[in-house]
C-alpha cells in the first residue's frame, strides 16, 4: 500500500495483497478517487492495530487472573486428590478416578459413605 512514481510522470497508488502466497499489487489510480483509497486502506490498517492491541491486553488480564488464582487451583487441587484418596479411590493413568478393588462403599442410617471390605453389601 503505497504511492509510488512511474516512469517519472507523477503519483500512482498501489494497493497489495497477498494471491496464492504472493504479493500481488493492484492499481488503485491517482488523484482523489486514489487518495481516498489510501486514506482507507489507513483506516483499516488503523482498526486492525486497534484490535491487536486489545486482545494483547485482554491476554494480559487473563494471565494476570490465572497467575493470581493458581494458589487456590492448586490446593484445590490437592483437596480434592486428599479426598478421593481417603474415599478409596485412585486415578487411572492420570484420568478417572476409579474405586479400589475390594473397596465398596455403603450408606449407613444417617447417609454418609462408608468403606466396606468385598462381601458385604454394596
Amino acid at each position: 500500500m503505497a504511492w509510488e512514481t512511474r516512469r517519472g510522470r507523477g503519483s500512482y497508488y498501489y494497493h497489495s495483497k497477498r494471491v496464492d502466497g504472493r504479493v500481488v499489487k493492484e492499481y488503485c489510480g491517482r488523484g482523489e478517487l486514489a487518495a481516498l483509497v489510501a486514506r482507507l486502506d489507513d483506516l483499516n490498517r488503523e482498526e486492525r492495530k486497534v484490535a491487536r492491541l486489545q486482545e494483547q491486553a485482554e491476554e494480559a488480564r487473563r494471565r494476570e487472573l490465572e497467575e493470581a488464582f493458581a494458589p487456590l487451583d492448586l490446593a484445590a487441587a490437592l483437596a480434592m486428590r486428599t479426598a478421593m484418596q481417603e474415599a478409596g479411590y485412585h486415578q487411572h493413568s492420570r484420568g478417572a478416578w476409579r474405586l479400589k478393588r475390594g473397596k465398596h462403599t455403603s450408606i449407613d442410617e444417617e447417609g454418609a459413605g462408608t468403606r466396606s471390605g468385598r462381601g458385604e453389601g454394596c
